[in-house]
Parts: structure tokens; sequence; C-alpha cells
């Protein structure tokens, strides 16, 4: 689980094929110093688990990770190379705050950047939808782009067949992430929001009460 504060933007050390999956190496000094075997690191907002940990040559602690084919469909991970810059945040402790919202590294899909608007103190970013992830996004809602807790600042209308959103990003989120490297074209990895699937999924097998559903009865101690 996280929040989608990044911690710091690491850097792809190598990418390795092994046979339909990928063995990715990222130099990452915060999030690995305390990062143990199992250790679950979203990177781009993509949950990977820590196999090993080591050091490049100038010092900077790395993490190495496999990612399997359907994380590579379904993200920009397939995407990276040697160089590349991403966002990295550790999982969540019990005692943290949760200055975000509930992010799983569970990537629904990907959104494409249309385009960005600068503003004085801000910019504007809108990304292309597919129209299967619509419902799931809401204005003022929450969106996780490349591990980054964002809110929806505006939507297209249900009846506009190209289907996109918008979000505004603050100085910081510009610095302190890889979202504001962005340039049309680009992709990103998107996360809905958790309560938002499972509303629709509930709506999808015909449940539109939930409290009358037998299983959904608590005990009582």
């Amino acid at each position: 689980m996280f929040t989608g504060l990044i911690e710091e933007i690491g850097e792809v050390v190598s990418v390795e094929p092994v046979d339909d999956s990928l063995r990715l190496v990222i130099a990452g000094p915060l999030v690995t110093s305390d990062a143990a075997h199992g250790a679950s690191i979203a990177v781009s907002g993509v949950c990977l688990t820590v196999i090993d940990r080591g050091t490049t040559e100038d010092g900077r602690g790395t993490f190495t990770a496999d990612v399997m084919a359907q994380s590579i469909a379904m993200s920009t991970i397939g995407d990276l190379a040697a160089g590349a810059r991403v966002n990295l945040e550790r999982a969540v402790r019990v005692d943290t705050r949760l200055g975000g919202h509930i992010v799983q590294g569970h990537v629904d899909g990907t959104a494409t950047l249309i385009s960005a608007t600068p503003h004085e103190a801000w910019r504007v970013l809108r990304f292309s939808l597919d129209r299967a992830l619509a419902p799931l996004l809401v204005d003022k809602g929450s969106v996780t782009l490349s591990g980054v807790s964002l809110t929806v600042s505006a939507i297209a209308p249900e009846s506009d067949p190209e289907q996109w959103f918008e979000v505004s990003l603050i100085p910081e989120t510009l610095t302190a992430t890889i979202l504001g490297d962005l340039e049309p074209g680009n992709r990103v990895n998107v996360e809905t929001d958790i309560l938002a699937r499972h509303v629709a999924r509930m709506l999808r097998l015909g449940v539109t009460d939930a409290s009358a559903h037998p299983n959904t009865e608590g005990t009582r101690a």
C-alpha cells in the first residue's frame, strides 16, 4: 500500500529481458536505505518487489526487481531504458500520515499527454483517457499518475467521443516528480481510485444494496 507521495526520483541502471519478463536495477538512495529482501517499492506507480540490493560505482544504493509480462503490458515499464528517471515510493508504514490517498500500485492502464498549459504558478496537464476507464474518474476525485497522488481538476463530458481529464500541478510536484519532464505524446501509468473500482464492479453485477447481501452482515461481540 502506498500514498502517492513521491519520496525521490530514481534512475534506471539497467534493464535485462528475462524470457517474457524484465529485470530492473534502479538507483534510489533513500528508498534503498531500509529496503529488505521482499520489500515493496512503487516505481512510477507500479508496485515491485525487491529481490536484491547493491550500489552503483558512485555509491548510490540500488535495488533489483522483476517485472512480469502483465505489468509490462499494462504500464510504461516496458518503455524504460538505462538512464530513465522514475518516481519512487516505499510502502506506507501504519504510523505514517496518509497525505495522499490509498494507492495500491496496481496500474489500470496508461494515458497519453495531450497538452501542457503553463500558468503563473502551476501547470495544467490534459491526458487522453481510455473510455473503459472514464467512469472511474470524477471531477475533484483522486487519480494516481506514474505513482503521484493527484486530484482531477477537469474531465471530458460523457458525450464527448474523445475522453480526457486534466490535473493541475503545483511547482513542488513539477520538480519533485518526473511529471515535470512530460511532453505531449508521453505516456503515464494510471491507477484509478480503489473505491471507484469496487463500486463499478458492484454495478456491473447488479448489486445496488450491499447491506442486503447475506455476506455483508457484521458479527457483534
